[in-house]
């Protein structure tokens, strides 16, 4: 049976996305999902992402892995099944939706997608980086020379290593450009290679750069190696809540399986 299938991208982290209302895609099949997210034999992305049906709330998000297993939180691909649901017919311009993590509200204005992260409570300090789960597990940390670090050998590394080994971490590798203007890399867990923009990562860098006291701005942008994204948060005590990330979510094109 053919089943029509939609490419989404944020900041250059993209998606298969599937219309999966009728429950006609296979979940437990993880081989097809890495199969559909390959890039030279399938669709290629870096996730594949299920909208489904849901009771309570506008629709349900189930997002892969490229490995092809189901994985945390992606927010960029939250902003981008939000785009897929204003385009769908399903919302408007705002809406509440549920993903693993939770329930999430989202705005859409044009192109942009305006999505709220869940609050973040806890955050862990060592000497050279900062951890924290922003929807995702993220390690974040500070690098004088971000262009030439070789992301891949590096953040696989910290991601397999200790204390990481046995779920495994995302990497987050920063440079402060302004006191609200960072640049982000990010080694990908699931991916297990760069990614372009990583959603989560981005929200765990504005929170973990306010939390080291690199700035005092609560209205962060984020440079991306895809794109520009921007991360708006309220500090509470120890924790953050209110953290909004926002950014451009983009069809690219359609095709039949």
């Amino acid at each position: 049976m053919k089943q029509t299938f939609y490419k989404y991208q944020g900041t250059g982290n993209d998606f298969v996305m599937i219309d999966n209302r009728l429950l006609t895609f296979d979940k437990n099949d993880a081989r097809h999902v890495a199969f559909l997210c390959d890039r030279r034999f399938g669709i290629g992305g870096d996730g594949l992402i299920l909208l489904e049906n849901h009771s309570e709330v506008d629709f349900k998000m189930v997002y892969f892995n490229a490995d092809g297993n189901q994985s945390s939180m992606c927010g960029n691909g939250g902003r981008c099944i939000v785009a897929f649901a204003k385009f769908l017919g399903i919302i408007e311009s705002a809406t509440t939706f549920e993903a693993i993590d939770g329930k999430h509200h989202a705005e859409v204005e044009k192109e942009a997608v305006k999505l709220q992260m869940q609050d973040v409570k806890v955050l862990e300090k060592f000497d050279s980086h900062v951890f924290l789960n922003t929807g995702s597990p993220h390690h974040v940390q500070l690098e004088d020379d971000l262009r030439n670090l070789d992301i891949k050998a590096i953040g696989s590394k910290i991601r397999y290593g200790a204390p990481y080994n046995t779920e495994g971490s995302n990497v987050n590798f920063v440079s402060k450009i302004s006191e609200d203007v960072f640049s982000v890399r990010t080694y990908e867990r699931g991916v297990e290679d760069e990614t372009l923009s990583c959603g989560t990562g981005v929200t765990a860098v504005a929170l973990a750069m306010n939390y080291m006291g690199q700035t005092d701005k609560n209205l962060i942008t984020l440079e991306t190696e895809g794109g520009t994204l921007v991360v708006s948060f309220e500090k509470v005590g120890q924790g953050y809540k209110n953290i909004w990330l926002t950014g451009p979510a983009v069809q690219v094109f359609k095709g039949e399986l």
